[in-house]
């Protein structure tokens, strides 16, 4: 299920692809063009959401959150979940850990992207 979601959300992410935010551009800079050994896509839709980068082959979600989210915790709650029951595992971080701290976000959703390949290598 590649793109399952309604036109409308669709519609959305193709705008906010237009309007990353300097968060974003400073990740997706490190993540763009399979430097982790992947292809990851942003601002991608899924069901009824937008995820902000996603790696479909390995279903490994990379959420990044801003103020915004502090009041918003059960609804992310709630996001998580659905993705969790489409098999996808969701990794959080606020915006400001991106900014302090890149380099051990990357290397941590390398390591997530790679304990991904070995669960999917199983038979």
């Amino acid at each position: 299920m590649r793109n399952f979601s309604n036109p409308q959300i669709a519609e959305n992410a193709r705008g906010l692809r237009k309007t990353m935010t300097d968060v974003e551009r400073l990740l997706w800079l490190r993540l763009r063009g399979e430097q982790l050994g992947v292809k990851l896509r942003w601002q991608h839709p899924f069901l009824n959401y937008i995820l902000d980068f996603v790696c479909l082959e390995l279903k490994l979600v990379v959420e990044l959150d801003g103020s915004q989210h502090m009041n918003a915790q059960t609804y992310d709650e709630y996001r998580t979940k659905c993705l969790n029951d489409a098999d996808y595992v969701v990794l959080r971080f606020w915006n400001n850990q991106v900014i302090e701290e890149l380099g051990s976000v990357v290397e941590e959703i390398y390591r997530q992207l790679q304990l991904r390949k070995k669960e999917f290598e199983r038979p």
